[in-house]
């Protein structure tokens, strides 16, 4: 297996922040998942965690001029928060609990944001962002289609959404690097994150996220709403489906 992630890890990461480039969530969905059927859950959360960083970084400075900076900074300090509460509980899901998770989380795109008035403009709400997707990632590994509640109601452009969520996600998923690293950091064979793999999917996350921001500049506000929506959906509803069966087999 060793052998096969310097090639298959590299070329996940390339598609999925592709993916993620363009829509500004997805990618991170697929790669959660593809990591979970890899690896050990502990080391697929760090795993992506350390890719997650680098694209949606890399993806954030790219649009770095669109970022909102007022709602970085109280999404900033609710992920701290959450990161010390999942911390000091110190548990880890199992892999079907994981890909439920992650097939409830594509669901939630379908959550009637507009209704609930959500907007992370407004400080509180940002707060509130930070504390829910954090500790969502903390629990399944991805959370971004959440995150997408409270944007809805904004009157943000994609560029915009795009450059902000993907900054707020780099500490949402440091945070899953911490909780879940001390524990692998000094381990090695199986139950480690494939370091060397790691290395080799960075600059190829990042190169998809150029890529992908090469699309997103040449579409239009409505196609990457009704896009994303449906996109996410068929992801989450896959692995609702796997992680239903992995509990029944």
């Amino acid at each position: 297996m060793g052998g096969m992630l310097l090639i298959i890890l590299p070329a996940i990461a390339f598609v999925t922040a592709l993916i993620s480039g363009i829509f500004g969530m997805a990618g991170g969905l697929v790669l959660m998942g593809a990591l979970a059927l890899l690896l050990p859950v502990s080391a697929a959360f760090v795993t992506h965690g350390l890719i997650q960083i680098v694209s949606n970084g890399w993806r954030a400075w790219l649009n770095r001029s669109d970022i909102v900076w007022p709602i970085i900074g109280w999404y900033a300090l609710a992920s701290l928060i959450a990161a010390l509460v999942f911390g000091a509980i110190a548990w880890t899901p199992s892999r079907p609990a994981v890909f439920i998770g992650l097939g409830l989380v594509g669901f939630s795109v379908w959550i009637p944001g507009k209704r609930l008035a959500l907007d992370a403009r407004r400080p509180s709400h940002a707060f509130a962002s930070g504390l829910l997707v954090t500790g969502t990632n903390l629990l399944a590994g991805v959370a971004g289609p959440l995150l997408d509640i409270f944007f809805v109601r904004t009157t943000l452009t994609r560029h915009q959404i795009v450059a902000t969520k993907a900054f707020t996600q780099v500490f949402a998923h440091l945070a899953k690097v911490v909780v879940y690293g001390f524990a692998l950091a000094s381990l090695t064979g199986e139950g480690a994150p494939p370091w060397v793999a790691i290395a080799l999917a960075i600059p190829l996350a990042m190169a998809g996220t150029r890529v992908g921001k090469m699309v997103l500049d040449r579409m239009s506000d409505m196609h990457f709403l009704a896009w994303t929506r449906w996109l996410v959906t068929l992801i989450g509803a896959a692995y609702l489906i796997r992680g239903l069966m992995m509990l029944g087999g």
